[in-house]
């Protein structure tokens, strides 16, 4: 990942300079703003910096299968924290006290690595941005609003609530759409073997039949043939395609284009809507109850939503805002939300209670993908029950019509 040059003032109006590594000069920029710095310029690290940047990622590359730092080891951090500084401990001594007794090695070189920063007169939020591949620019944010009013214990205990929230979500959803990815791929290798090994046999024994065969099964018989001589360009096509396929979804472009198109499957794809909504009004209400401006909110919130496509929207939205209209009109416009969730911003916007009417919204949204996902399984099965059942028809028909026409020849002799 390239290293840019900053240089920017924080919150004390003092210039302070460094380098980061990010994709664009964007993404390092919204880095500075988490961590309350303001960027002035950036630009493209010198080339020391950049070789001592390579010169790290091949270290990565040798501790590729060393432990990293999950979800969960953030989940758990939050919450230690939160408990420890509610009992009055101080910050050093609680970062201490959890790095001794964290069982990730790589977790304990990052608390270790935070306490120096801390040692060197850094604020919190500023060490943990110089960890942005450990900690999003949303929870940054939210830690320097707790520098800022004086709640950081606070925070940390919603930061939690969000981040068990979000791998609830993450958890049902992936556990949910696992069965039918299932099916299909073991329907699709089933195919493949009979192609491969069964219709060939049955090929032997139709040629000696000296008589025109059904059109189906001279279709499966020219499907069999072609994937027995051309199995291997087959595979080697899927392994192409797929990383073609992971390639296009790593651009922005086709990030956004593939998240606009899980949003359309069937069946899954008001799941996906409907768990990433959830995902948005959690981490909006978060924001709006804990003081952190509105605009601020938005440009925040759009990089927890996990979907490049919803993601855009919440940025319209913002811009929206920005230009004053109210957030109502701007979620109008954005076309997500149901009349339901519309009502309900409305409400909350005029009684100035938004963030609880967006808890809501984020509990209401929870609750119908939990239903969806008890469901779920009675949506798919019909549907592939079908499929299996076309497929075992073709195979039929393709196989004994040419024995059932075979049978009443030998009858009418």
């Amino acid at each position: 990942m390239p290293a840019f040059a900053y240089r920017g003032r924080n919150a004390a109006g003092d210039v302070v300079t460094g380098t980061l590594e990010g994709a664009t000069p964007a993404a390092v920029a919204d880095l500075l703003f988490g961590s309350g710095v303001t960027p002035l310029e950036i630009r493209s690290a010198p080339e020391g910096a950049q070789k001592k940047t390579e010169t790290g990622e091949a270290r990565g590359l040798m501790a590729l299968f060393a432990e990293k730092i999950g979800h969960v080891d953030i989940l758990l951090f939050s919450r230690q924290i939160y408990t420890l500084l509610k009992a009055g401990v101080p910050i050093m001594r609680a970062l201490s006290g959890l790095q001794e007794s964290s069982q990730n090695q790589a977790m304990r070189h990052l608390l270790g690595q935070i306490r120096e920063s801390l040692d060197a007169g850094r604020e919190l939020s500023v060490s943990l941005a110089r960890h942005p591949k450990v900690f999003s620019a949303f929870y940054l944010s939210m830690v320097r609003v707790g520098e800022m009013t004086g709640r950081l214990e606070e925070i940390f205990l919603r930061l939690f609530d969000h981040m068990e929230f979000e791998r609830f979500m993450h958890t049902q959803v992936k556990s949910a759409l696992r069965y039918p990815s299932f099916v299909v791929t073991a329907m699709a290798i089933a195919v493949f073997i009979v192609n491969l090994w069964v219709i060939p046999a049955f090929a032997q024994v139709f040629k000696g039949f000296g008589a025109e065969l059904p059109l189906m099964t001279r279709i499966l018989l020219g499907f069999s043939e072609f994937t027995v001589h051309w199995w291997p360009v087959i595979i080697g096509g899927v392994i192409i395609a797929g990383f073609a396929f992971t390639r296009w979804v790593a651009t922005p472009k086709g990030r956004y284009q593939w998240d606009r198109i899980k949003l359309r499957l069937p069946i899954a794809g008001k799941i996906v809507h409907k768990a990433t909504m959830a995902r948005f009004a959690r981490s909006f209400a978060l924001a709006a109850r804990s003081g952190v401006p509105i605009i601020q909110a938005m440009t925040t919130v759009a990089m927890t939503v996990d979907n490049a496509f919803i993601a855009d929207k919440v940025e319209k939205m913002r811009d929206s805002v920005e230009r004053g209209e109210s957030i109502l009109r701007a979620a109008v416009g954005a076309r997500i939300f149901t009349p339901t969730v519309l009502q309900m911003i409305a409400v909350g916007e005029e009684s100035g209670a938004l963030d609880d009417m967006m808890e809501e919204v984020a509990g209401m949204y929870q609750s119908e993908v939990e239903y969806e996902l008890k469901t779920l399984s009675q949506q798919i099965e019909p549907i592939l029950i079908v499929m299996l059942g076309i497929m075992v028809l073709i195979l039929a028909l393709g196989i004994f019509l040419p024995m059932w026409d075979l049978g009443r020849v030998a009858m009418k002799k």
